[in-house]
């Protein structure tokens, strides 16, 4: 069967076909993002696939004015948005143009299919993945998901009873997906953090803060965490009669107002968005995070005492359950959301001056990394049946 009758079927043609008789690599569509959570375990995915097959392309798809169309260029992929948006909860007025822009996003990724005519699409999350994974369902294009939360969402379950293979990253996920097509595998950690080697030392130069004092580093995902600033920008003045050093990633959402604060004190390092989180786990002693399950991910890799402040709106509360699991193993502390003002700046304090209990956490929650989900999901993704005749 020849390419063009290929195409006319609605089926990719294979590497050699497209080459015209000489051997190409695979091509990968990549869709999802609107967080980090999503983008770099997308990127992560992407990276080991190379490393596995060199001749690989890949094209990745977010949706248009989201932090993927910064970040995936920037990790050297080619990235097309779509004119698509999640359903707002704050606004019902605006969601009137959902079904429009739903609509008209179905009509971009048609396009986007036919032109790049991929091998298989991959879909980390994100609003955006749902048309472009539904659509090559629709065309027979073999289609993978990676779930990082203990709770799917809707969109991937949906998207799970056609899906070549799901990959999750821990066990009771088949209660959402069929089990025949479910992989355990982890979540991709970024490989600039499982492969770090960037010293203590140079990672506080790196921020501009002391080697002499205790470094808190606090960040509440890429978008922010409102609770968690509140109690930091309140606090800002008293951490440096304390002792204590602060890397602050505010997120994007009303950062101004939290940077300006931060800006006249030598103890605080202040950024809506830190790049260089390799840096920032190097020079931390203590974490406050969030408690999704990327950021999860990578502090057990990172082997960092923590502070988890689960996102109480959070499908079933999985933030919750995921804080949980490491404290009942002495692996982590939490304060919930609602107990933020109370308790958050306090434990910061005490778990500051308790090296031991510090050394303890550290242990246990190194415990639960790790560090070659990407490899593995790669592995799975080259191998599956559904790809074998066109390697």
């Amino acid at each position: 069967m020849d390419a063009d009758r290929n195409i006319n079927e609605g089926k990719a043609p294979s590497p050699l076909e497209r080459a015209g008789g000489e051997a190409a690599g695979l091509r990968f569509i990549i869709a999802g993002g609107g967080t980090g959570g999503h983008i770099f375990p997308a990127i992560a995915i992407a990276n080991a696939i190379k490393e596995l097959q060199p001749a690989a392309e890949f094209l990745f798809v977010g949706a248009k004015g989201k932090m993927e169309m910064e970040k995936v260029p920037q990790a050297g992929y080619k990235i097309k948005g779509l004119t698509i948006a999640g359903f707002d909860r704050g606004s019902l007025l605006k969601n009137i143009w959902l079904p429009f822009k739903l609509i008209k996003s179905f009509f971009q990724v048609r396009k986007i299919l036919n032109g790049f005519k991929p091998d298989a699409v991959i879909g980390v999350g994100g609003y955006s993945s749902f048309p472009v994974l539904r659509s090559a369902q629709a065309k027979g294009i073999p289609t993978f998901i990676h779930e990082s939360n203990s709770f799917a969402g809707r969109s991937n379950i949906l998207l799970g009873r056609h899906a070549t293979k799901i990959f999750v990253a821990s066990d009771g996920m088949d209660k959402f997906f069929p089990a025949e097509k479910i992989e355990i595998t982890g979540n991709p950690v970024r490989k600039s953090i499982t492969e770090s080697n960037v010293s203590k030392e140079e990672a506080l130069r790196f921020f501009g803060l002391s080697k002499d004092k205790p470094v808190v580093l606090v960040f509440g995902g890429s978008l922010g965490a409102r609770s968690i600033n509140e109690v930091i920008a309140q606090h800002l003045p008293d951490f440096g009669p304390l002792g204590l050093q602060v890397i602050w990633q505010t997120g994007k959402t009303t950062a101004g107002q939290y940077l300006e604060r931060a800006k006249p004190l030598p103890n605080v390092w202040a950024n809506d968005f830190i790049n260089e989180m390799d840096k920032a786990y190097a020079a931390a002693d203590i974490v406050v995070s969030r408690s999704g399950a990327m950021a999860v991910a990578e502090l057990c890799v990172a082997g960092k005492p923590v502070i988890f402040v689960p996102f109480p709106f959070a499908a079933e509360d999985h933030q919750t359950v995921n804080a949980k699991y490491l404290v009942e193993r002495n692996a982590a502390l939490m304060v919930k959301d609602d107990m933020v003002k109370a308790k958050l700046f306090g434990g910061i304090t005490n778990l500051a001056k308790n090296k031991a209990r510090q050394e303890a956490l550290s242990q246990h929650i190194s415990a639960f990394a790790v560090k070659d989900a990407d490899v593995k999901i790669a592995k799975e993704i080259l191998e599956a049946p559904a790809l074998k005749g066109v390697i």
